[in-house]
């Protein structure tokens, strides 16, 4: 049987997805095989570089002349956006991208597509966060992306609960800029208002890991969201399942991405786009 992917050769275009860990990511997967259905000269390959070396890294990237794309998962969301020498408008308002691209003129362009992937999975799921109440864990860059979309989305307001007083105050004013009062920092009698609560934050990749937040403190109605993608169900999301709550599993804000991807990249069957960046539902 004739292996329907093309061969790498010389001509073969290349992205990379950074982070650390790496093993987790989901991307290579999803991208070759959208590179091998449209017969698309390209690969996706995973690179390990933990904080201390991204800025080699990245400078090396930036230089390598068949490099057209980059991914990037935690912790490097916030820090990738110094290379990058224009943002786009969901990683200006969040502050953090998880994808750069290369420019016809050689300049790398960031955006962010966690925060519309996310809502848009949600949607998927029947959970429309329009008016709704929305308990945040996690200031990093995937929840600094969520908090941006949720904004944008007509949420009515945000609860914010991050430990770093530096992540929590940064993102509260990027937030505050842009719509004031509509998000502040949560506490656990907060969390009996919310309609649905997400965790983004990397708590529920390792088996050891404790849950992010206690459920006992949210209504019984409460949606409970979890971005992490490995394990497909976190130990959360069993937990919120077992109490009788609805659930939104982290594959689905990657799966809604793709598309998103498609079109930043400039890949075939990107047009079922909208020019704002959303995603078609």
């Amino acid at each position: 049987m004739t292996d329907p992917r093309p061969a790498v050769s010389g001509t073969t275009r290349l992205y990379v997805v950074l982070g650390d860990p790496v093993a987790q990511v989901r991307a290579p997967g999803l991208l070759n095989d959208l590179f091998a259905r449209t017969a698309t000269d390209a690969v996706l390959v995973p690179v390990h570089v933990g904080p201390d070396g991204l800025d080699e890294v990245m400078r090396g990237l930036r230089r390598t002349r068949n490099l057209d794309g980059i991914l990037v998962t935690v912790p490097h969301k916030i820090d990738v956006c110094r290379y990058a020498d224009e943002l786009g408008p969901a990683a200006e308002l969040a502050g953090s991208a998880n994808a750069l691209r290369r420019t016809a003129d050689g300049t790398w362009r960031a955006d962010n597509f966690d925060g519309a992937g996310f809502v848009h999975g949600l949607r998927g799921h029947g959970h429309d966060p329009a008016g709704e109440r929305v308990a945040l864990f996690g200031a990093g860059g995937a929840g600094r992306a969520l908090a941006a979309a949720l904004l944008t989305s007509g949420a009515d307001r945000l609860l914010l609960f991050e430990p770093d007083p530096g992540r929590r105050t940064d993102l509260l004013d990027r937030l505050a800029a842009h719509r004031p009062g509509w998000a502040r920092a949560g506490t656990d009698g907060d969390l009996a208002t919310a309609g649905l609560a997400v965790n983004a934050t990397p708590l529920g990749m390792r088996p050891d890991d404790p849950l992010p937040f206690d459920l006992v403190h949210l209504r019984a109605d409460c949606t409970v969201a979890d971005i992490v993608m490995k394990p497909a169900e976190t130990a959360l999301l069993r937990a919120a399942a077992d109490s009788g709550r609805p659930i939104v599993p982290g594959r689905s804000m990657l799966d809604s991405q793709v598309l998103l991807y498609q079109r930043f990249f400039g890949l075939p069957g990107g047009e079922g786009h909208r020019g704002n960046g959303r995603l078609e539902r």
